[in-house]
């Protein structure tokens, strides 16, 4: 089984009316495209990292860097928040973020500038 993301069929019928028309040439797979583009920001990778079953890593960040840049994401939020929704629904953040355990180290030391000035102040 691979662990690849992969968005489906439905997911992407959803989808289709927010991509930007083709001009020109046609383009490479959307499904392709945003599949790898979501897979590469999920798991923090540079774009050269990303697996050759999503296509050429330049045209995946290019694709990402255009998309960007003209909003696309934002208006595929904005039109899928839009539609209608259960009012009873709650969305709820889980994001979390680990800290480095070098992070302790720099709250402030003992015996520190902080310590020496407050002991000056006392006598």
């Amino acid at each position: 089984m691979s662990n690849l993301f992969w968005l489906t069929e439905v997911q992407m019928a959803r989808l289709r009316p927010f991509f930007p028309k083709s001009h020109g040439r046609p383009r490479v797979d959307d499904l392709r495209m945003l599949s790898g583009i979501i897979f590469i920001n999920r798991n923090g990778l540079r774009w050269c990292d990303a697996p050759r079953e999503y296509g050429p890593a330049k045209t995946l960040y290019s694709r990402w860097k255009r998309w960007s840049e003209n909003g696309f994401f934002e208006w595929i939020m904005v039109g899928l928040a839009a539609e209608d929704t259960d009012p009873k629904t709650i969305m709820i953040d889980a994001t979390y973020l680990k800290t480095h355990r070098t992070v302790c180290s720099l709250h402030a030391k003992k015996g520190g500038a902080v310590a020496r000035s407050v002991e000056r102040k006392a006598v």
